[in-house]
Order: structure tokens, then sequence, then C-alpha cells
């Protein structure tokens, strides 16, 4: 996410950085560079326009010319002023009514029916009790996709005779008045391209059910033509935010830091994954951060509390510290650090984290795992005793060979060494654990 802009908004940064003073013409040949950043960005013209001109207003002021450290100075007015852009507040659902009603709409593709069931599961996680409606009638797959989908997290889909859509969302809020949920997520209809058909049944959907949230669901790879399409739905609809998906592919991110000034309407979520979890709240501030390369801790600390088990956790570093630490542990921090997604969506939220081979190190991490699993828990407890028939066994069963267990036990060995020395008082580090 943001890697592209966020490598060229960093050279940038660095090209104003060490300098004792900075002049007129340092900040504008900046803020250059930052407007054609945000252009390939697929950023819309107009924001970037307004964008740029408040930063140079701000930027050449005596603030930033006088100021003992301009290259500071300056980040802080980009991001004050990407924040100013994306919400200064995060944006809740507005779920008033028993059964609140959450409309979910958008055009063929963008992820409408996947989003709808990962907003089910938030809500679930969050103490709500939802059902989901299966409202698209014309797609032949996606009644079928949302059941599947919602047994898969446990949430029920009211399905109807699958053939009415004005019909089904009718029974589903009777149903729902009548039972134990408080909260319906109707999956409606969408097309490839907007026309009058499908707008006006989504309107008759709107006022039968007279919704708390309706929310679109934005596609971040389709650049510009998401922001177009969001602004007919919202004429026709007056939509109360968007959820913008597939976040985690190969999007400049000009769709997020565009629609939503555009619109006036917030962006309440983000999809980061193809899994059913990958669902985030939207919050300007630690997008930004993410943008600008400082990582986002906040979102890191929230994952680790909800997905952690903290007890074993804890074990495990009390382990590691006494130099008590087995393969076996190893194996279940594993499991438990794979909770949090990929290694790739960690780093991102790191401030400052390395630039590595990412396919490499995943690559490596499967490996990992491979071979631990094919490991006797005796191994595992006492690798010691992995002489070189054990290693050509381990190897032959987890599909890796014979060098990839020996660096494997060659790096266990040298972390147990790095830990006896500083329980001994050998080593000090900089940081405190």
């Amino acid at each position: 996410m943001f890697e592209r802009l966020q490598e060229k908004l960093s050279k940038i940064f660095r090209s104003l950085s060490g300098r004792g003073k900075i002049t007129e013409k340092n900040i504008e040949e900046a803020v250059k560079q930052v407007k054609i950043s945000l252009l390939e960005a697929d950023v819309n013209f107009k924001v970037v326009k307004e964008f740029v001109e408040s930063v140079k207003a701000k930027a050449l002021g005596e603030e930033v010319l006088r100021s003992l450290t301009p290259d500071q100075q300056f980040i802080k007015i980009i991001r004050d002023e990407l924040i100013s852009i994306l919400g200064r507040h995060p944006s809740t659902l507005n779920l008033k009514h028993h059964p609140a009603i959450i409309m979910i709409v958008g055009l063929q593709g963008s992820g409408k029916t996947t989003t709808a069931a990962k907003l089910a599961l938030y809500l679930k996680k969050n103490g709500r009790n939802p059902i989901l409606v299966a409202a698209d009638t014309y797609r032949p797959a996606a009644i079928d996709q949302l059941e599947k989908l919602g047994k898969s997290i446990n949430i029920p889909v009211f399905t109807g005779d699958r053939k009415n859509p004005l019909k089904i969302v009718e029974e589903a809020l009777s149903f729902a008045k009548n039972s134990q949920y408080n909260v319906v997520i109707m999956d409606t209809a969408g097309r490839l391209h907007i026309d009058d058909e499908m707008m006006e049944e989504l309107e008759k959907i709107k006022n039968i059910t007279n919704p708390d949230e309706i929310l679109m669901v934005v596609d971040a790879m389709v650049g510009q033509d998401a922001v177009n399409s969001a602004l007919e739905f919202d004429k026709r609809l007056n939509l109360t935010g968007f959820i913008v998906s597939k976040m985690d592919g190969d999007a400049r991110g000009g769709v997020i830091l565009s629609i939503s000034y555009v619109t006036g309407k917030p962006v309440k979520f983000i999809g980061t994954g193809e899994k059913v979890d990958a669902l985030e709240p939207f919050y300007a501030e630690r997008i930004v951060s993410r943008i600008l390369g400082m990582g986002d801790v906040l979102t890191l600390i929230e994952k680790a509390e909800k997905e952690l088990d903290k007890q074993k956790m804890e074990e495990i570093g009390k382990k590691i510290l006494h130099a008590e630490f087995t393969l076996e542990d190893f194996k279940e921090q594993l499991a438990e650090m794979k909770k949090l997604g990929p290694l790739s969506s960690i780093l991102e939220l790191l401030p400052g984290a390395p630039k590595i081979d990412l396919e490499a190190s995943e690559a490596w991490l499967k490996k990992v795992e491979a071979i631990i699993n094919s490991m006797t828990k005796e191994e595992r407890r006492n690798p010691r005793i992995i002489n070189a028939s054990r290693k050509l066994r381990i190897a032959k069963g987890s599909g890796t060979t014979v060098q990839d267990v020996n660096k494997l036990l060659k790096s266990y060995e040298e972390m147990k060494e790095l830990m006896k020395r500083f329980k001994q008082g050998k080593l000090k580090f900089p940081f405190k654990i």
C-alpha cells in the first residue's frame, strides 16, 4: 500500500534534510516534486492542485524558512495537509435503529460481496449480532458466494426467493425485527457500468428499508474511475460513506486520497487483504503515517491485542530471555504471529522497517515451519540430538534440504548463545526489554 508514493516522498524529504538553511527555490522544487508524485499516484487533479497551493503557502512562511529543522517542518506541513484531505476524525458507523440497516452498494467487481461479509464479521467481533441479506439476484454466483462466506464466519445469510431483490429485503427486515439480529447488512446488485435500471432498483431498496448507512465499496485498483462512479452513486443515493477495497494490491493509493475530498463523504473502512477478517476502520492520521513511511504502531498494537494469546507470548518471552527457548516454543510463536497476517502487512506498520526481500522471507518462514513440523517433540525440545540421519529424515518430511535444516539449527543455536550472553551481563541491548 502506497509503496511507490512513499518512496518518492521520502526522496523529496531527503533532499531537504541536513540543510542548515532552506530557500524559496528549494521549497518550490520540493512542492513541484510532491505534485508530480501525487499525480503519478492517481490522486484527483483538483485535489492535488488545492493541496499543493496550501502546502506551498505554508511552506514559504517564516516558520519553515527560518527553522533550524526545515525538512521536519516541511514534513509536518505535508502530514497536516494530508490529514486535512482525508478527514481529521475517525468515521464511525451510525447504527441508531433496531435493527440497524447497512446497504452495501458499488459496481460489479469492486469486492462488494466479500466486503459485506468482512463488515459482518467486524461487527460480530465488536458485540453486534448481524445477519447478511443476499439482494444481488443478477450475478448468478453472488448469493452462493455470500452463503459460503456467511457459513465460514458463522453468520446467517437471508436469501428469500433468490429472485426478487425488493421482496428479499422486505422479508429480511421483517425476519430480523422478529428475531435477535440487531444489524442487517444488504449486499445489493452491481453492474460493470452505472445504468438507470440498477440505480432505480437501489433507490427502491433505499426507500423500502430506510438504511442507517449506505456504504459504497470502491476498488483501490480502479483509480480515478472509482471517484467518478462515487459521484454518480452519491448523487442518486446520498451515500453515508465508503469502504475502499483491495488496498493490499498494486494500488497507487490515489483513490483514498481523492474520494472523500471530492464527494465530501468519509471513508469508513479499508480492505487490507483477501481473508474475511482483513478489514480495518479508517483513521486519517494512521493512513498518513503509512504514506509518509512513519509506520502505524497503534494499528499493530490493536491487532496484537485482539489476535495474540497474551499469556502464551509472555511465557515465550521469558523463555527467550532465560535462554530456555526450544523449537517447540518457536513453533508456537510462529503460529501466534501468523494471526497478524503476512509479514508484508506487519512491516508496513513498523516505522523505519528495513527494506527486505519479502518473498524470500515469507518463503523461508514457510520452510522453517515445515522443518519444525517434521521433527518429533523430543527433537524440538532438544535439537542437539538431531544427527545426520535425523536431518535427512526431517528434510525429506518437510520437502526441504539438509542445508535448510542446518541453517535453521545454526540460527537457533546463535540466538540461544546471544540470550545466554545477555543473561550473564556480557551483552547489553540499546533498549529496554
